[in-house]
């Protein structure tokens, strides 16, 4: 078993930043895939970033490209999501996920192909 327990979340005015973290714990893999999805709400949880855990590619929804920045510890078995500029838009609760399989395409970004999931850390932006 996995568990992911994220931290950092927190209220932040328009334009600033936060940077979260995800530690993984228990198994642990080599490879694999991470990611970010956040959900607001009243609405669907969507992806925002991955990256693979052995390194190369890594992913980001439109919305959030050149904001924001995930990267890994893997000694530490962390990844982290530096949040950049940040909207009010931005606002909500935001996951951290896992799988080992190693994602292409498509699978990247649904919340189906992650195995394992955080208890999630909010992030408010105020206008």
């Amino acid at each position: 078993q996995v568990q992911l327990v994220e931290s950092g979340g927190g209220l932040v005015q328009a334009g600033g930043s936060l940077r979260l973290s995800c530690a993984a714990s228990g198994r642990t893999f080599s490879s694999g895939t991470m990611a970010w999805f956040r959900q607001a709400p009243g609405k669907e949880r969507e992806f925002v970033a991955a990256s693979r855990w052995n390194g190369g590619s890594t992913y980001y929804a439109d919305s959030v490209k050149g904001r924001f920045t995930i990267s890994r510890d893997n000694a530490k078995n962390t990844v982290y999501l530096q949040m950049n500029s940040l909207k009010p838009d931005d606002t909500a609760v935001y996951y951290c996920a896992r799988t080992p399989s190693t994602l292409y395409g498509g699978t990247i970004y649904t919340t189906f192909s992650y195995n394992y999931w955080g208890q999630g850390t909010q992030v408010t932006v105020s206008s």
